[in-house]
């Protein structure tokens, strides 16, 4: 158990860096929540608390019910993952870094006393206060970057364009209840197909597309959370089983901050 980074969230953007990490030989340890949210399961490593073990262009994340099977799980060269919301691990782990990638524009309960290192991804950190690094998640110029002090840019809720596409894309959930997912990932949907309902409202594909992301089947949801992606490029279909550039570029920053770090304040990572 020695030398493990411990990735808090396993959502899209969070298994950009969990890949990132492991291809680099790091031991990562992923926290996450009872049901996660995510909408592109494809290449989200938390489907594994579904469906027990998840795999993401060669990383095979598996579902771990105890510290025992997460040693196992290192020892089969695979990533562990363990549902832990509150971090209660801590208690019997102690790892170099703490890599807050939950992604939820706030920060809910990070601090610099998780670890020797700490980052996290996106807005609701301060660097150098709550975290020792923050990695900006906005597209944009500084996709990426390292923040050591100061505050990534704040959360803007609209989704980035594609083929002149922006809020269009993305899907919300029109009432409270339980979804049913009536298309899949990968699907190819029509503008205005009933792709899902919840409750027993429809949920209508907002454009012609590839339905690029659905939250778990049977979840239960609330009014307004966001539910469905769609990418109207009909021919980027392959998409739906790969790592976005968004993702790999914050993984390439989550990288250096945590080697950086790791060497500035002699900590070994190998």
């Amino acid at each position: 158990m020695d030398n493990i980074v411990i990735v808090r969230g396993g959502g899209d953007l969070a298994t950009g860096v969990i890949h990132k990490l492991h291809r680099c030989n790091i031991k990562v340890l992923v926290l996450e929540c009872e049901h996660p949210t995510a909408i592109r399961r494809t290449v989200s490593f938390c489907n594994a608390v579904f469906e027990n073990e998840m795999e993401v262009e060669g990383i095979k994340c598996r579902l771990a019910k105890n510290i025992d099977e997460i040693g196992s799980i290192f020892e089969d060269g695979d990533v562990p993952l363990i549902i832990d919301e509150k971090c209660e691990i801590l208690d019997k782990i102690r790892p170099i870094a703490l890599i807050d990638a939950i992604i939820a524009k706030k920060n809910i309960g990070t601090n610099k006393n998780m670890a020797p290192i700490t980052i996290a991804l996106g807005p609701g950190f301060d660097a150098g206060k709550d975290v020792d690094a923050v990695i900006e998640t906005k597209r944009g110029h500084n996709l990426g970057r390292i923040i050591y002090e100061g505050y990534a840019a704040k959360n803007t809720g609209i989704p980035g364009d594609i083929k002149g596409y922006s809020k269009e894309r993305v899907i919300h959930s029109p009432s409270e209840g339980v979804i049913n997912n009536i298309s899949h990932i990968a699907d190819y949907v029509e503008k205005g197909q009933i792709i899902a309902t919840v409750g027993n409202e429809n949920v209508y594909a907002s454009l012609s597309g590839i339905l690029r992301g659905i939250i778990y089947d049977k979840t239960y949801v609330k009014k307004g959370l966001k539910i469905a992606d769609i990418d109207p490029r009909k021919e980027e279909l392959q998409n739906c089983y790969k790592i976005s550039d968004k993702a790999r570029c914050i993984g390439g920053g989550a990288l250096e901050a945590l080697l950086n770090m790791c060497f500035t304040k002699n900590i070994k990572i190998f």
